[in-house]
Formats: C-alpha cells, structure tokens, sequence
C-alpha cells in the first residue's frame, strides 16, 4: 500500500501559557497543504509484531525513534491480530522544517494500517493513540483544516475561506521545536493581530489582520534568514508571509497563482549556490486521504 503523506502549516499560532506538565496551551489554525512525502507499507513477510523501517533521508531515524515506526508499533499493541509490517518513506517534505511531516508520517501508518484491517478504531480512537505520539498526529487524522487548542489535540473542523497559493521557502536547516519553546518568552506574545474564537467561528480569517506566530519571536532573532525571507515574500506580491509552527519555514499567501509563480522563479535565481528550497503548494480544503495498493 501507498499513502501521500502531506505537509501542514499554522496560518496563526499562538500559546496561551505554560501548563503544569510542561506542555504549552495553543490557539491555532492549522491546514493541511498539497506538498507530500510516499509512504509504502508492506504487510507480512516479517515476523509477526516486527517493523522495518527504511528512509531516504539520510537524516531521518531509520528504527524506534521514527515517529511511523513509533505508530506502526502502537497499532500492532492495540490490536494484536496485526502482522508484521514494513514501512518505506520517501520524504519530500523538509525535515526539521515546522510542515509537521514527522507527525503526517505517523498519523499515514496508522489511517493505512486501520483501513488495512477493516477499520476497526473509530477515527477518535485513532486521534487518541496518535496523541501518544505527538501533539500534531491527531491533527494529520482528523483531515480537514481546523481550529486547535489544547495542546494541539483539541480539534474543530474551519469551514471559512481559506483559498489561497501558498509559496513556501525552506532555508536549508532545521530548528529544534523543543528550544524553541524552552526560548519562548510568554511576555512578549502580545500580538495585537490575534483572531478571536468567535471571528473564526463566524469563519473569518484575513491575512493582514490574523496572520502571526508567537513561535516566531525565538526563532526569527536566532535566525534573521526568516524575516529576511518575509520581507522578500511580500515584495514578491503576498498579501502576507508567516514562519510554520516552529520554523524555519516561511510561507507567504498569494491571490493569483501566477504571480506566486513568478516569485518561485525570481527566488530560484536568486538562490544559486544556496541551500533554500522552493515548493508552490494549495490547501487541502477536502477531507479523506487516498490509499493506493501497489
């Protein structure tokens, strides 16, 4: 089986305090975008209760740290009946990059391996064990861009208006998401730009007035590239820029296609010699996730 694994972004996030446990309180709005890494998952052919994991990303955990492998390990423990499985990633989302494709690797073994075996947890069972995995994992199982709070795990579907073309502008390093939160200082998330629950409700969101991220203020002054590549977004022709999650990747939101278009190509030339990879990208609005048996 084949399963496209997509990419996230935060059009706004924002952490409301630091909980007893050490986890943050988040206010965002998270949507899932066309920009996927392959998953392939062989049943059987391995001992019973066995997962091999194998990665084209020579920077990605090729054993238990892997998130994926983490699910397939977990589903197998929730229903014993479960084979033993091979997992192959091909990874086309940036790693260390704030596009949660870690979390979407996870939440693919474990939507595939429930429709593999008849879908014996309902998709909330399946949100719960993701969580076991990481804040994001529920997110990538729900499909449909939501409002999250709570740790992230709090979900309700956002039917507003989020129709855009997305350019996206990966630096060429990673950021760790646990420094960045241990960085963050809550005094200063006072960004006048933050939605209300009830404007999203109404399903309103506008760039110029709800696009910020608290994660940004540790991040962007560690690395200035991010502001930098903001600012070159909007002279580009976006009606707003934004880091993702916990960066470094910036996005900026475009009206026309074309002229997200024409920016990926002044950018590319603007980019010889350097590490910066370019990716255009849509929401995805629909709900669903497409499995493919090879």
């Amino acid at each position: 089986m084949k399963i496209f694994s997509p990419a996230k972004i935060n059009f706004f996030l924002h952490v409301r305090g630091k909980r007893p446990d050490g986890y943050h309180e988040l206010f965002s709005l998270m949507c899932r975008i066309r920009l996927f890494d392959e998953v392939s998952l062989q049943i059987g052919g391995i001992p019973e209760g066995g997962v091999e994991i194998y990665c084209s990303h020579p920077k990605v955990p090729a054993d238990a740290a892997n998130l994926a492998h983490q699910a397939a390990r977990l589903f197998q423990s929730q229903l014993p009946t479960a084979q033993g499985i091979k997992i192959h990633l091909k990874k086309h989302i940036p790693v260390g990059a704030g596009l949660g494709g870690g979390s979407s690797n996870a939440a693919s073994v474990l939507l595939a391996l429930n429709t593999h075996y008849g879908n014996p947890f309902s998709p909330k069972h399946l949100m719960e064990m993701g969580l076991k995995l990481g804040a994001d994992v529920p997110f990538f199982i729900f499909q449909k861009p939501a409002i999250a709070t709570g740790i992230g795990e709090k979900l309700e579907a956002f039917e507003g208006d989020l129709k855009c073309h997305i350019l996206l502008l990966y630096p060429g390093f990673s950021v760790s998401t646990a420094e960045v939160y241990q960085n963050l200082n809550l005094g200063l998330t006072k960004d006048k730009k933050k939605p209300t629950t009830n404007h999203l409700k109404r399903n309103r969101f506008s760039p110029a007035d709800h696009l910020t991220n608290d994660l940004e203020q540790f991040t962007a002054l560690k690395y200035p590239e991010i502001g930098l590549a903001k600012e070159k977004l909007i002279n580009l022709g976006a009606v707003g820029a934004l880091m993702s999650g916990s960066g470094p990747t910036v996005f900026g939101l475009f009206d026309n296609a074309d002229t997200a278009k024409t920016a990926k190509q002044t950018l590319s030339c603007d980019n010889e010699g350097k590490d910066l990879q370019l990716f255009l990208a849509d929401p995805i609005l629909d709900a669903g996730f497409k499995l493919i048996d090879l």
